[in-house]
């Protein structure tokens, strides 16, 4: 194993600290090469001339009442297939993404995870370079559990 890269495991627990969100539980998926975070009611807007959405979240995982409205800028725009089969819009951000008293920027892909356990998915793009999955493991990395 390489001494640069972080072993994780198949769930860890992250931040994202543009959007002040802590403590957030998310599943890692190899299978999957976009990370993808739960949002509701998004909403587009220009910006001094690029495309931004504003968007709710839940910061905290143990109160899904707590809803704040945050704002990205978009830096894409794809149509995917959902794994029901259907035709999603979905908008692309790029945000810093927090692990292990580690940071980086990742892109993210904002959609309706609702019906889903964790409220983000961690994608190969995201990890390329960094990190090393166990599967068989869970909070490798985490500070907490």
């Amino acid at each position: 194993m390489s001494d640069d890269k972080m072993l994780v495991g198949a769930l860890e627990v992250a931040s994202l600290p543009d959007f002040e969100i802590n403590g957030l539980h998310l599943r890692v998926d190899t299978g999957a090469a976009t990370s993808s975070l739960h949002v509701d009611n998004i909403e587009e807007f220009n910006k001094n001339g690029d495309l931004w959405v504003r968007f709710d979240i839940h910061p905290d995982i143990y109160n899904v009442d707590v809803v704040a409205r945050r704002e990205a800028k978009v830096i894409d725009t794809r149509f995917v297939k959902s794994s029901s089969g259907e035709k999603q819009k979905r908008h692309l951000i790029e945000t810093i993404f927090e692990l292990n008293n580690q940071r980086w920027p990742i892109y993210i892909s904002l959609s309706d995870r609702s019906s889903m356990t964790y409220m983000m998915l961690l994608g190969r793009q995201a990890m390329n370079g960094r990190v090393i999955v166990d599967p068989s493991q869970e909070y490798l990395a985490s500070q907490e559990s």
